[in-house]
This record gives structure tokens, sequence and C-alpha cells, in this order.
């Protein structure tokens, strides 16, 4: 075995919806937009991730991008086993090797993922050479990554905002106690603004100019302390087809995201309803820690806050919360080997 551990390489992965982060060697060394372009005719991947992320939307028809992954599932087999194949083979460290070495993978998964779906992360793993696979739940490795000592007999709520789902859940002794996965995440958000603008200032704008607004301007409440600047967005007029500018507020994307926030919210007092009476004492003290993208939503902590009646906190680099809980998951190993699944 002494050979085979030399031989082998530990890689922790957050397969996200929107991004894909992998950690080698206690480091960061892929963050990634999760979506791959591929030639229609000869069906090969020609960009994976940032390069691909700037074709999205600008494609002619023998280009097509694809987002293999869908609510924080695998929805595309093939393409999501490329893009980890081409994201393993770029990381800096594997590159100097001669040939692919064995890996020792941890992946994350949402927590309302079903079996098949979950054969599905590790099939992909085995695909990409990972010759002992581990699995751990989203909400876990974001409670780790924020620092929690999942193990304590304490109750801690954790809500991880991602693309594709937002994870609810409430962690104590190195388990999951009760938890909710809503597919309303950081891609809904993205939407609202496209349908927002769409209906109300009559500008058909793509999902990038979308995302660029929400990561500018976006806002959970309208009155916020320190307000984002207005934004100029360029669309295409529905009513003359031409190209045209608008200004928009903070305030607008608050309107136009409230009902998706709300589900959110509704979502959270629902678990805090399910939780047992000794943790939610616990909670009570503790309060919710945010992590993901999602929770970068300026006013979404306050605004959860009021709800709740509860103190927020939001993970420090919540994007890479998960990633870094799942990191540090893969090198205690043996003492996370409970909240792993094999």
């Amino acid at each position: 075995m002494g050979f085979f551990d030399f031989m082998t390489e530990d890689i922790a992965i957050d397969l996200g919806t929107a991004n894909t982060l992998i950690i080698h060697n206690d480091k960061v060394v892929i963050d990634s937009p999760s979506i791959v372009a591929r030639d229609r005719i000869s069906g090969k991947i020609i960009a994976v991730g940032k390069e691909a992320n700037m074709m999205q939307g600008k494609t002619h028809e023998n280009i097509k991008t694809i987002r293999p992954l869908k609510d924080g599932v695998i929805a595309d087999f093939d393409a999501s086993e490329k893009m980890l194949t081409m994201f393993i083979k770029s990381i800096p460290a594997l590159k100097k090797k001669l040939f692919t070495p064995a890996l020792r993978l941890v992946i994350c998964i949402p927590s309302g993922i079903t079996e098949v779906e979950m054969r599905a992360v590790k099939e992909s793993a085995e695909r990409v050479n990972g010759k002992e696979v581990y699995l751990i739940h989203e909400p876990m490795a974001a409670a780790i990554g924020i620092g929690v000592d999942i193990m304590q007999p304490k109750g801690n709520m954790i809500v991880d905002i991602g693309g594709g789902t937002t994870e609810i859940a409430v962690i104590a002794l190195g388990g999951i106690v009760c938890d909710k996965s809503v597919k309303i995440a950081g891609d809904v958000f993205t939407n609202d603004i496209v349908y927002y603008m769409r209906t109300q200032h009559n500008l058909f704008v793509g999902e990038s100019t979308a995302e660029k607004i929400k990561i500018t301007i976006g806002a959970a409440i309208e009155d916020l302390e320190n307000a984002p600047e207005d934004m100029s967005v360029q669309g295409r007029d529905l009513l003359t087809g031409k190209p045209k500018q608008v200004d928009v507020s903070y305030r607008e994307i608050a309107k136009a995201l409230d009902k998706s926030i709300q589900r959110i919210e509704d979502a959270v007092m629902e678990t805090l309803s399910q939780t047992p009476p000794e943790l939610a004492a616990d909670i009570y003290n503790t309060g919710i820690y945010l992590a993901g993208g999602g929770s970068m939503l300026r006013g979404l902590d306050k605004r959860i806050s009021q709800k709740t009646d509860l103190p927020v906190y939001i993970a420090e680099d919540p994007l890479r919360a998960v990633v870094r809980g799942t990191g540090m998951a893969l090198k205690n190993i043996q003492k996370f080997r409970s909240i792993l699944i094999k």
C-alpha cells in the first residue's frame, strides 16, 4: 500500500451548478464556472471554465455551451465528466507528472440528492481516475469550512445558497438533524432579473448580463445603508429591436428578487420549525451561518435576521466555504470518517 500511497494525489472538489472549485495540497487550484463549450460537428470540447463562460450567449450554430449541472446534480453526464477531466488535468502540480496519478477524491453533493444522482457523481469521479471516492453533504462541508466544530453536541444552522440549490441544515454531533434543499438559488435570481428587465423595461438581456447586474447591484432589501450606484444595462429593445441602454437601481433588483427570497425565507422558517427544542435553544445563541455565492446578495443577512429574529453571520469568502470544508474533511479523513459517504 505504501507505494500506492506515494502515487496517489488527494483532491477535494466542490462540483457546483455555477462554479467548480478544486483544492489540491491545501490550495484552491481551480475556481472556474461549471460550463463547457462543445463543437457540434466533431463533438469535441473546445473550451471549459472561464473561456467557455465568455462564449455563453454569443455562439453560432456550430458551438454549443453546456452547463453540465442543473439544480446541483449532474444533468449531462458526458459533459460533466469531460469538464472534470479537463479541470484535473489543468492543475499545475499534476501537469508535471508523466501519467495521470491515481486520485483520492472527496466531492460534495446536495443534501436532497437521490441515490441515482449520487451514483452519477461517483461514476464521474471514477472515470477521471478516482481510486477512492468519498462524498460529503454540502451543508456539512460548508459548516466545516466556516469553522464550526460539527462534532460537538451543539446545534448549528447553515444556509448555503449556491447556484442551483439552497441547502438549509441544522447540524449537531457530526450529523444533519433536519435539512431542506430548495431549488431556488443563484440561477433563479438571474432568471428573475431577466424577466424583470423584460417586463418592466422592455429590454431583453442575456443571462451573463443578468448575472453581472446581480453581482453589481443585486440586493435583498430596498433600503440599504451603503447603496451601490445605479448601473447602465445594455440589451435589445423588445419594441424597436434596436440595442438600447437602461439605468437600473438596486431597489428594482430587490423588487425583482423579492418572491424568490421569500421562498428561501420560508424554507428557513420551516427548517427551524422542525428543529428539536434543545437544538433550537442552541441556535438561539449561535444564530444562522450563511455560505455560498447567494449569501453575498446585499442585505440578505439583515432580511433573514429580521424574519427569524436571530443573528445572521456570513462566512468569510462564502464562495469557497464549501470547498474549504471539503478540503479539511479530506485532510482529516479519520476524524470525519462518520460524515463521509463511501
